[in-house]
């Protein structure tokens, strides 16, 4: 796949997406980086809106002015940790529905992608946790509700295909099916610890049993 959603999205016209160009794409891909992964952490730690370019500075060591030769705005920084995240896994999720396989695994597979990036993905996904609202109000951001929606028809999709070929049940809505699972996966970030004893296969495991069978005891 050589376009993402995020990509097309600033393709599309917005205009104000992350700049790559001029001062920003002078600074060295490491150093970038490691900027980009100290704010994340004060985005999840603090929240985006609460966050400032001084914070962001302090804990990177530099001056609030240095920061600008490398970043137009801290919207530039978390635009670059959402878009990572979702170029991720919009291409994890495509592949695995391009597949084609039994509506069930497909449905497991997207699952299982989801858990796994709690971990490398923590910080994006605490910020749309506790940001969405705000972010999505601005226009550089309004790609997040079209990688959403393309997000939601995959997911929609393999759910109504398994209702029609019986592996899961038509007295379903499979728009809310789909919410109910987003939602009480990515909540999880709020208490997924990285590195503990809980590894996101396991929590993975976990809830595709529970989703798939249930609480309740069969004879």
């Amino acid at each position: 796949m050589t376009t993402t959603g995020t990509e097309s999205a600033r393709a599309d016209g917005e205009g104000r997406g992350r700049r790559r160009g001029g001062r920003s794409a002078a600074l060295p891909s490491e150093r970038r980086e490691h900027l980009v992964r100290l704010a994340a952490d004060l985005f999840a730690e603090k929240g985006f809106q609460a966050t400032t370019v001084r914070d962001i500075a302090r804990e990177a060591g530099i001056l609030s002015g240095s920061l600008y030769h490398h970043f137009d705005s801290k919207e530039s920084i978390v635009d670059e940790v959402l878009s990572g995240f979702f170029d991720e896994v919009l291409a994890a999720y495509r592949a695995a529905v391009d597949r084609g396989g039994d509506p069930r695994e497909t449905i497991a597979e997207l699952v299982r992608i989801a858990f796994g990036t709690l971990e490398p993905h923590r910080a994006a996904i605490t910020v749309l946790q506790n940001d969405w609202a705000y972010l999505k109000g601005m226009p550089r951001f309004a790609y997040l509700t079209r990688v959403e929606q393309d997000v939601e028809k995959m997911w929609v999709d393999t759910l109504e295909r398994g209702q029609r070929s019986g592996v899961f049940r038509a007295d379903i809505d499979a728009r809310l099916t789909y919410r109910m699972i987003r939602d009480t996966i990515w909540v999880a970030v709020r208490w997924y610890r990285p590195g503990g004893s809980l590894r996101p296969e396991s929590l993975a495991d976990h809830y595709l049993k529970v989703m798939f069978d249930g609480i309740v005891t069969h004879s």
